[in-house]
């Protein structure tokens, strides 16, 4: 089965500085760049994701920003796809799904940003279009919730998605475990 690496949404609005400042987001970038580095070396398929708000009201990825732009660790070369999203799932009013198809890929190794937003619902979707995945967990960045009163960390954002996402959506580990199969 071919496999793609799925980069979602590692845009300079979630880095520190950025206009939605992810916990961890440097860490899931390097361990993103790591992937990246091996689907390049292996000469395997990559598809960068780039959200650009169009939604009223919204304040980051907001068009022709610096903030928009994927970040330089992990910026895509001319021969490496990038897919333009406006809403948190990557197949949503895309090209993603037949871009996949047409190369036979059947396997997808994600990572990126927002984990409760754009790599859940990702993942979810890929999982109904027929595609194995896998989530490199540590190569995902999330933020504090809060939700009736009750502040949720980071951590604790990203261990539930990880835990909701691995029956039966996705094969879940971390960058280390991947490069040790």
């Amino acid at each position: 089965m071919n496999k793609a690496l799925i980069l979602i949404d590692i845009q300079n609005d979630y880095f520190p500085g950025g206009a939605m400042e992810l916990v961890n987001m440097e860490d899931a970038a390097k361990n993103s760049q790591r992937l990246l580095s091996y689907f390049r070396e292996k000469q395997m398929p990559i598809f960068h994701i780039q959200h650009i708000s169009t939604r009223k009201g919204a304040t980051f990825f907001l068009p022709e920003t610096h903030g928009c732009k994927i970040n330089e660790s992990v910026e895509p070369k001319d021969n490496e796809p990038v897919v333009v999203k406006h809403y948190p799932s990557s197949f949503r009013e895309t090209e993603l799904e037949d871009l996949l198809k047409s190369q036979g890929i059947g396997e997808l190794i994600i990572c990126g940003a927002m984990t409760h937003m754009c790599i859940d619902t990702t993942t979810r979707a890929a999982f109904d279009l027929g595609f194995k995945c896998l989530v490199v967990s540590d190569a995902c960045a999330t933020k504090d919730l809060e939700f009736n009163n009750r502040r949720v960390s980071a951590s604790d954002v990203n261990t539930a998605f990880m835990a909701a996402l691995s029956v039966p959506f996705a094969q879940v580990m971390p960058a280390d475990s991947f490069f040790e199969q």
